[in-house]
């Protein structure tokens, strides 16, 4: 494979220094008050930091009990983080903030050996200014990890097709098995791209293709499955359940629960997923209407988490209709989509201006053959993407490399074809038509937030539009205005990019988008939907000093109500079902013995606590028999109804919630919820401990928290619960008595 020809006058690039540089600022100011992140994730990194066991397993609490729902290996680098810094908001984030800048750069060295520095630069700056990898690189979640893993194997892969040594495929195919230990199938959407890619780029014969796709197919197999297969040949008895799955089985979980359930949108085990970064069932009783809404079929699901009631984000549930321009709809597309009309158009332009034209037709140039490369990453991704039936808006980081390249070199071609044959040339007509289709599509995403200003913003494109058809014949003005119509494509997004950094935004739901400005979490994480942030302190203070031997502090129905006594203290408390309570994790004659032996005194649950509707019998038995022969501990002993709820949990300070909610006179967004009165079941704000604050069922409701006549829920449908699955009452249950 021959390189551009493009004369490297030297070494160091300041403005990729520049953009390294910007990324850092975006994806790492104010992480110091990244609080608990996705406290699931980082009370996983808590118990990992206290046990090789808990390490390699990648288990939820100290005691070894269960896993957290995802493979061990991304949580690796943020434990290793945790242990050598101690356990802080930034240092649980850190590995993220690195492997996105490292993305950054590894976007820049795939680029440039094939079209030039520019285009490298180009494709760069826009990954950088990329909301949702922003908004990702601030949390403790995988999708970044993932990111720079699956960007890696891109760079040994091209290494292998330009040298013809086979041990850089091998490492290539290897690094996504890793990646499948890091987020699982998420990782093998890129394969298609990277099979097609080797088959018509490699210099060797066919046969010689066929053995070394063979041999990287093993390799592929080896380092996907040597982790979860010796996870699962270790007797259940010496290691945690895995979490969210129904039989103990990692490979059940890659397969099952973050596998085919992700594409049909069924929940089984642990189902959708609940704004903490986690999964959950989709409880029994529900109408039809609803489960609908969470699965994301046929209707929009319910808006609950994010960053945007709007155009802002989808929310934690909310990805739009399912259909081809799915992601192109509010509620993905301001998290992603901003350039993907220029991607498009610039991957369709660059597959017609890199035509060697002393080749046949069918003849594929160098850079003709990395276009298509990325183009089959997107396809696959975008197609899935467009028909699955449950994931996060988060998720949609998969496509931003893919996107930053196909708009990076377009632009770069496109301008280039400008200076050379005007703005009248097929280059300059392309360009324009661009630039207005992706233009008007910017303009529709912040519209509802700035109205004035989208107005101005519209009339300026056209304006621009008519002057360099105008001034067609002046070069230099035609060059500089060219310049300037893409620098104007970039601004809204790049402003979108700038919310979660000014924010302070470490969500467990990550998104970007203004709602971050107007409803300021810090450090909680809970703009993005994150519910396992609370602690109630007299409580911890009573099963303190109560405790008396117990191995565990408490047991609780699920891990959103655990995490954040886990993260205070380091001691074990039992998340009996996992994420959302519904994993079979123990049986009833299990916690009769744990609680015999005095191993377990206390159960906090409130409400059904998570039991009914579960998809484990096991664990219906299990709350029944505690609500028949616990004994109720006194609530004056356990909640305050004096003071306000307390956060200690959190590693790092936290900032208080506050909605600036303004009316602009500019003619901007009319006021909105507070966002604390809308982050999901289970959320309890400034009122009397262990209450939930109420959901605006109504998203046209002003923040004077008033009903309107249209708020009311609909019949048959029950109140927002809190993650254990109950309402309002909070109740601590004494064991210790049952058996003397």
């Amino acid at each position: 494979m021959q390189y551009s020809k493009a004369p490297q006058r030297k070494k160091f690039d300041w403005v990729l220094t520049a953009i390294i540089a910007l990324a850092l600022f975006l994806y790492g100011w104010q992480c110091w008050k990244a609080g608990n992140a996705n406290s699931f994730y980082t009370s996983a990194i808590k118990s990992m930091t206290m046990s090789f066991k808990n390490f390699f397993f990648a288990s939820f609490d100290p005691a070894g009990y269960i896993t957290v729902d995802k493979p061990p290996v991304a949580l690796w680098f943020m434990a290793i983080s945790a242990k050598i810094f101690g356990l802080h908001g930034w240092s649980i984030v850190l590995p993220s903030i690195l492997f996105s800048t490292g993305s950054v750069f590894l976007i820049y060295k795939l680029v440039t050996p094939h079209f030039g520095r520019n285009a490298g630069r180009m494709a760069a700056l826009i990954m950088t200014l990329t909301p949702i990898v922003v908004a990702n690189a601030r949390t403790n979640n995988m999708d970044a990890t993932l990111m720079f893993f699956l960007l890696l194997a891109l760079w040994f892969l091209d290494k292998a097709v330009q040298t013809s040594k086979t041990r850089w495929l091998l490492i290539s195919f290897g690094l996504v098995g890793i990646g499948f230990n890091i987020k699982m199938l998420q990782a093998f959407m890129i394969l298609p791209a990277m099979y097609f890619f080797y088959w018509i780029a490699g210099h060797e014969s066919w046969k010689q293709k066929i053995i070394k796709t063979l041999l990287a197919t093993l390799s592929l197999a080896v380092f996907t499955l040597a982790l979860p297969i010796t996870i699962d040949s270790i007797p259940a008895s010496q290691r945690p359940y895995i979490g969210g799955s129904q039989h103990n089985s990692e490979l059940e979980l890659a397969f099952g629960y973050n596998g085919t359930q992700r594409l049909t949108g069924q929940s089984g085990g642990g189902g959708g997923a609940m704004p903490s970064g986690g999964k959950h069932k989709q409880p029994k009783g529900i109408p039809s209407g609803v489960k609908k809404k969470l699965s994301g079929e046929k209707m929009k699901a319910p808006k609950m988490g994010g960053a945007g009631k709007k155009g802002g984000g989808g929310g934690a549930f909310n990805i739009g209709t399912a259909g081809p321009f799915r992601l192109f709809q509010k509620e993905l597309g301001p998290q992603i989509s901003w350039l993907l009309p220029m991607a498009i158009i610039g991957l369709m332009f660059s597959l017609f201006a890199y035509k060697d034209r002393r080749r046949r037709w069918y003849e594929l140039s160098e850079q003709q053959k990395n276009l298509l490369m990325w183009a089959g990453w997107l396809v696959p991704v975008y197609g899935f993407f467009s028909i699955a039936g449950f994931f996060h808006p988060y998720y949609m980081i998969m496509l931003a490399p893919p996107i930053a390249v196909m708009a990076g070199v377009g632009v770069t071609k496109l301008i280039s074809g400008i200076r050379k044959s005007g703005i009248m040339s097929i280059s300059g007509l392309t360009l324009v038509v661009g630039v207005i289709l992706t233009g008007i599509l910017q303009l529709w995403y912040a519209y509802e937030y700035y109205p004035r200003w989208t107005g101005i913003l519209f009339g300026l494109i056209i304006l621009l539009a008519v002057a360099l058809v105008v001034l067609r014949n002046h070069q230099k003005l035609i060059r500089y205005g060219s310049i300037a119509a893409i620098i104007g494509i970039m601004v809204i997004p790049t402003w979108w990019s700038l919310t979660p950094t000014i924010a302070a935004e470490s969500a467990g739901i990550p998104s970007a988008g203004p709602d971050l400005l107007s409803n300021k979490q810090g450090a909680t994480g809970m703009g993005g939907g994150d519910m396992g942030n609370q602690l109630n302190t007299k409580l911890l203070n009573y099963l303190e000093k109560n405790q008396d031997g117990a191995k565990y502090l408490f047991a609780t129905s699920s891990s959103q109500s655990a995490a954040p006594y886990i993260i205070k203290t380091g001691k074990p408390v039992m998340a009996m079902g996992g994420f959302q309570g519904s994993d079979p994790a123990i049986t009833l004659k299990e916690l009769k013995q744990l609680v015999k032996s005095g191993q377990l005194k206390y159960f906090y649950g409130g409400g059904m606590m998570g039991g009914q509707g579960s998809s484990s019998s096991e664990n219906s038995k299990i709350i029944s028999w505690v609500k028949k022969n616990g004994k109720k501990v006194a609530s004056s002993e356990y909640l305050d109804k004096t003071s306000k709820n307390n956060q200690p949990g959190q590693v790092s300070q936290t900032r208080k919630s506050r909605s600036t909610n303004k009316s602009k006179a500019s003619g901007q967004m009319p006021n909105r919820p507070n966002k604390s009165s809308k982050q999901g079941p289970g959320f309890k704000g400034k009122g009397k401990p262990g209450k939930n604050l109420k959901q605006n069922p109504n998203p046209k409701q002003k923040a004077t928290g008033k009903q309107t006549s249209n708020s009311k829920p609909k019949q048959g449908m029950k109140q927002p619960q809190g993650p254990m699955g109950g309402g309002n009452q909070e109740t601590l249950y004494d064991l210790s008595g049952i058996y003397k």
